[in-house]
């Protein structure tokens, strides 16, 4: 997909733990960053509110918004992308779509990913007990990807450059 500026190197993810202060954390997010809606706990007419009020702060901010769901969904929200599972992302519009991926065989799946976020990279708040990749497993993992990847779980400037990676997206790191 053609795109008129490149994609940002820094994500912010947000979920039910950070509602109260994300529109500070959007302000706080580097000018031209990305920030990943996801917010599957509001109900329907809740959770488009929610994007509708967000995604006007993000952009002001020049930050790139993506939906978690469907391509068809993001395209219908005004969403510059779509966020989801390779198989939640295999089909519809043609759009921007960024895909979760925790191991090899999901990599394989995400071929129509643009963007790829593999977690987690080091342990995580998020997914408390989850074996991270670490930076070894992150990176011969990534190497097999067809997308650019973006490191995700456990991650900050710190761990970024511990692991050596450029791209990366993380849920708490902005909301302090």
């Amino acid at each position: 997909m053609a795109r008129l500026k490149p994609l940002p190197a820094v994500w912010l993810v947000s979920d039910a733990r950070s509602d109260a202060v994300l529109e500070a954390a959007l302000i706080r997010l580097p000018r031209g960053s990305g920030f990943i809606f996801r917010h599957f706990h509001l109900p329907p007419a809740q959770r488009r509110a929610r994007f509708v009020a967000l995604a006007r702060i993000a952009r002001g901010r020049d930050h790139v918004v993506v939906l978690g769901g469907t391509t068809a969904q993001a395209r219908a929200w005004g969403a510059g992308g779509a966020y989801g599972s390779p198989r939640q992302l295999a089909c519809g519009p043609k759009s921007l779509r960024l895909a979760a991926v925790h191991s090899l065989h999901e990599l394989a799946l995400a071929r129509r990913a643009d963007l790829v976020l593999l977690s987690p990279a080091f342990a995580t708040r998020s997914h408390p007990g989850a074996a991270p990749l670490g930076p070894l497993r992150f990176r011969l993992v990534a190497a097999r990807s067809q997308a650019p990847v973006i490191a995700l779980g456990g991650m900050n400037p710190r761990t970024a450059q511990r692991l050596g990676w450029a791209r990366w997206a993380a849920i708490d790191t902005f909301l302090r």
